[in-house]
């Protein structure tokens, strides 16, 4: 005696006839056909509804409603899901291209503390040219003022 009743409707002899292979169980989680579903009292309810909406033009049922809307790609879930694939390439793009702008001034800086090292080089080597020069003039100077 089944523990839940089905209050489906009995299965219709628009089922096909199965061979002996199909009506044979494939180990101890094996499907059951239809016979042996209802030899034990219950209604194979589910096959004999796909088999006859597959037979009707007419489909109603919670996977057909979403076909005919286009279901997976008007799926809401799947649709925010591919906006947030979308946000996030935008905002990897807007990194890459900050990066690069990033790269790009401390190249600018790095060119800008070479130019200034060299021109303090310069300064530098000018100064001891004027240094030097400064020595000559000075011990030019030093011969002055003998004569009083």
């Amino acid at each position: 005696m089944p523990l839940f009743k089905s209050h489906s409707p009995p299965p219709t002899n628009e089922a096909p006839a199965r061979s002996d292979t199909q009506t044979r169980r494939n180990g101890f989680f094996g499907r059951r056909n239809s016979s042996d579903e209802s030899s034990l009292g219950r209604a194979n309810s589910t096959r004999t509804a796909e088999t006859s909406q597959s037979n009707s033009t007419s489909r109603s049922g919670f996977l057909s409603h979403f076909k005919t809307q286009g279901f997976p790609h008007n799926d809401p879930t799947i649709m925010a899901a591919r906006e947030k694939v979308s946000t996030a390439e935008e905002a990897e793009k807007a990194a890459d291209r900050a990066l690069q702008a990033a790269r790009k001034h401390v190249q600018e800086a790095r060119e800008h503390v070479k130019f200034l090292e060299k021109e303090a080089e310069d300064d530098a080597r000018r100064a001891k040219m004027k240094q030097a020069e400064a020595k000559n003039v000075s011990k030019a100077a030093g011969a002055l003022g003998r004569h009083g």
